[in-house]
């Protein structure tokens, strides 16, 4: 348990309701997160992985229990916590810095102050020369560089990623992974990442929680032990080896 956790689940369940009565999305969910960690989900397809992160995003209110940041209930929507889903929902008219500086223009901050902010996201994600392309220029990777700018642009507490590179192919996606880790190392934010990638959410993950079949429950609740700084020699290691096997275990039984 940690001493100062930024979010608090506590016995959340969701139903949705339907003709048959409701279907159990999730279950009893009762677990922490601590600052500036990097916490993945795993769990077959329907355990509610995608439902979990929009409650904690405060897009979707639960059926039963609560989700506490820092101590208060979350009632709705946060600037303080930013989401990427797994489509970048890019504006197709817009720029890649128009794009990301549309949160701040709806917010009413000063043009340059905006831009300023936006152009040090673009250094960040790895996108400085490409300010002026547009979306359809842009490859799958990088589009979703311009989701975690623009999602990063109110510098949120917590970063929320629902599958962000389920979309792209086997050797982008591990690219991609290496760029959001180094993003991460560079901001320390704390990140809540569903993926269906076993080798991913060890590479990236301080701890890594499996959900079971519908109703999602808690199957696994495992800390990754392994060092940081990582680079992708880690993947080829006994260690590594180890925890996918534990989590490829834990996610056919569940």
């Amino acid at each position: 348990m940690s001493a100062d956790p930024i979010l608090n689940i506590e016995k959340l369940s969701a139903v949705f309701e339907n003709k048959s009565g409701g279907l159990r999305a999730l279950e009893n969910l009762d677990f922490e997160i601590a600052r500036q960690k990097f916490v993945c989900v795993l769990g077959p397809s329907g355990s509610g992985k995608s439902t979990l992160l929009r409650i904690l995003a405060g897009l979707l209110p639960p059926t039963q229990g609560q989700v506490q940041f820092e101590g208060t209930p979350l009632q709705g929507p946060s600037r303080r916590v930013g989401l990427v889903f797994q489509d970048p929902n890019l504006m197709p008219w817009r720029t890649v810095i128009e794009n990301i500086l549309l949160p701040l223009e709806i917010q009413g901050l000063p043009r340059e102050t905006a831009r300023a902010q936006a152009l040090d996201l673009i250094e960040l994600v790895g996108l400085t020369g490409f300010e002026n392309w547009l979306p359809r220029a842009l490859s799958g990777g990088m589009a979703q560089r311009v989701a975690i700018a623009r999602a990063l642009i109110y510098d949120p507490d917590v970063l929320l990623l629902d599958e962000p590179f389920g979309a792209l192919d086997a050797l982008t996606r591990e690219r991609m992974a290496s760029e959001l880790l180094r993003i991460w190392v560079a901001n320390r934010k704390t990140v809540l990442m569903v993926t269906h990638s076993i080798p991913e959410a060890v590479y990236l993950a301080d701890r890594i929680i499996v959900l079971t079949a519908r109703p999602g429950q808690i199957c696994l609740d495992m800390a990754v032990e392994l060092p940081r700084p990582r680079d992708e020699e880690i993947r080829y290691t006994p260690a590594f080896s180890a925890l996918e096997r534990r989590l490829r275990a834990a996610i056919i039984s569940a």
